[in-house]
């Protein structure tokens, strides 16, 4: 029996869950949000609260424990940088979950954890997406314009 063993065992042994835990965590911070499984979002929902608790932390001894546990220095630098002077005036509470319904393949509930407050910036990402979208629109439309000109206007073409 497991009576009041608490944690998240997600199927795996200890090196594999902890090696899932951390890209998640690392994922996390560099992207501001991420879409699992609920039970995985739920998992790695401490440990992302705890990196964001060292991050306003700040010192050096933070530091040097956020870098054993996250997987990337990039994710570190962006970690005091940005993430956690985010949230210097809140006590906790830096991440939201929201259920997204079953996943088509397996019918596995899926979420999207998020930081809060990334909005903005999530935002401003999108729109550079949309913005470099359309510009690779408009080129690719240029070049076909560019063809067909070249094409009818072509001496050695077949039409007679």
């Amino acid at each position: 029996m497991r009576h009041r063993n608490g944690g998240f065992k997600l199927g795996r042994n200890t090196s594999h869950r902890r090696a899932l835990l951390r890209n998640l965590v690392t994922s996390i911070i560099i992207n501001d949000r991420i879409e699992t499984t609920l039970t995985k979002a739920k998992a790695s929902r401490p440990l992302v609260e705890k990196m964001i608790t060292l991050g306003k932390n700040g010192s050096v001894h933070a530091r040097r424990q956020a870098l054993a546990y996250l997987l990337t220095p990039a994710s570190v630098d962006r970690l005091f940088s940005t993430v956690a002077p985010r949230y210097a005036t809140r006590n906790g509470g830096y991440s939201r979950i929201v259920r997204m319904g079953p996943r088509k393949g397996d019918s596995a509930e899926v979420a999207i954890i998020e930081l809060l407050g990334a909005e903005q910036e999530l935002s401003e990402k999108a729109a550079k997406r949309e913005e470099a979208r359309t510009r690779k629109r408009e080129e690719l439309q240029k070049q076909l314009e560019e063809r067909s000109a070249g094409e009818d206007t072509d001496p050695n073409s077949s039409a007679a």
